[in-house]
């Protein structure tokens, strides 16, 4: 069985991810794929629109075989460390042939040339994007800039577009871990990432979510099937209420200053800019860009709000960065998945947990003998199951929530 792999949010699954999975099963002749996508807090910083179980749902209903969770720590972080976790995961399975990703090129072979670089002049690099960073410029232009100097017949587009970025750290990844898997690129469909223009029957995921905020129909722009999941989750109020958010993050931000001490990236006296920010801010937009600057960019500080909202410390992210993701979390199959699941038995390299009630059994079974790997696994675990709790208080249903979804909602099976 050849399986390729695909890195997503699904934030929601529309026409242009169903293109890219059926133009991944088809260029590498694979029979069976697997995503792995992020939980309820994305790579930007924000929440998701609605939470990993409708959008495993939407996943599967289109045709997705195996869906894995991408752990908080990796989901919700800057694209070097959100790609390395994902081609980690994807490599502890242990039976991925391929990785296919949408990007603006479409084309591999200069991906690959700008990947090789940085790992190969990473310090001359680095050195270079820091020095402009301090001058106010955002960081992928900043490395865009270094390298064009570096390099002159690189294209600074290529190097700074958002698809690209990420297929550039996928690549990166895979050349560092020293992956089998095999990468392969197809090019992106309709409006670019950020856009929120309407292509025909194509739309980006920003553009979507902003139909829906304004009450427009956005059928045209997903699946039948995904559509119907997707439809009957906001009728039920299972998707973010910003408002709610909002709350949550003044709720932390004005309680003991020393709280916010040693969180995650809270450093350069932001902790004030950001108390400072909750205490005159009327809505989460309005809380983003008081907090925003020249040194802390939009999705920095997104970021960083949902670090505190999960109480994640500077130390903890340090652990969980250096030791890669700690066990595999199943989300949903299909049948197909689930021959998937069978042929990795005996080839993962990393815990599969399904019940999170018998995680903790689970880990300990296999990382017997290693009580200090254990018990980061069991922390990271742990902030996983701490941001679905959060995402739940976030969502708009009138239901409160008492306990943790991820004890009772069953893994997705189609």
């Amino acid at each position: 069985m050849r399986i390729v792999g695909l890195i997503t949010e699904y934030n929601p699954f529309h026409n242009g991810h169903l293109h890219h999975l059926r133009e991944s099963l088809r260029i590498t002749v694979a029979d069976a794929s697997v995503a792995v996508m992020s939980g309820h807090f994305l790579q930007r910083g924000e929440p998701a629109l609605v939470d990993k179980w409708v959008r495993t749902e939407m996943a599967l209903a289109a045709g997705v075989d195996l869906v894995l969770e991408l752990p908080f720590p990796f989901a919700c972080n800057s694209a070097p460390h959100f790609a390395m976790g994902a081609v980690q995961t994807l490599d502890a399975l242990g039976v991925v042939d391929a990785l296919c990703f949408g990007s603006e090129t479409g084309v591999i072979d200069p991906l690959q040339t700008i990947a090789r670089l940085l790992i190969e002049r990473s310090d001359a690099i680095e050195d270079g994007t820091r020095e402009r960073l301090r001058c106010g410029v955002s960081y992928p232009v900043a490395r865009a800039e270094v390298m064009t100097e570096l390099y002159p017949n690189l294209s600074p587009e290529t190097l700074a577009s958002p698809n690209n970025i990420l297929g550039i750290e996928y690549l990166r990844a895979l050349q560092i871990t020293s992956s089998q898997m095999h990468a392969f690129t197809i090019p992106r469909l309709g409006a670019d990432y950020h856009s929120t223009e309407v292509l025909d029957d194509i739309a980006s995921a920003t553009g979507i979510r902003k139909l829906i905020a304004e009450g427009d129909k956005v059928d045209h722009l997903l699946p039948a099937p995904g559509h119907e999941i997707l439809k009957e989750a906001l009728a039920e109020g299972r998707y973010l209420d910003r408002e709610r958010l909002f709350t949550a993050l003044q709720s932390f931000l004005l309680q003991e200053p020393e709280r916010l001490k040693g969180l995650c990236q809270v450093t350069d006296g932001l902790d004030k800019r950001l108390i400072e920010a909750a205490m005159t801010a009327e809505s989460y937009t309005d809380l983003v860009a008081l907090i925003k600057s020249r040194q802390w960019t939009l999705t920095r500080i997104q970021r960083i709000l949902s670090y505190v909202l999960l109480q994640l410390s500077a130390t903890e992210m340090v652990g969980f960065l250096e030791s890669g993701p700690l066990y595999l979390r199943l989300l949903g199959a299909t049948e197909q998945g689930r021959k998937v699941l069978a042929n990795a038995r005996k080839k993962r390299s990393l815990p599969l947990i399904s019940d999170p009630s018998r995680a903790r059994a689970t880990l300990r079974r296999f990382y017997q003998g290693q009580p200090a790997r254990c018990q980061l696994a069991e922390r990271m675990l742990n902030c996983d199951l701490r941001a679905t709790r959060i995402y739940g208080l976030l969502q708009a249903t009138q239901q409160r929530v008492h306990r943790n979804q991820d004890f009772f909602r069953p893994v997705q099976n189609v």
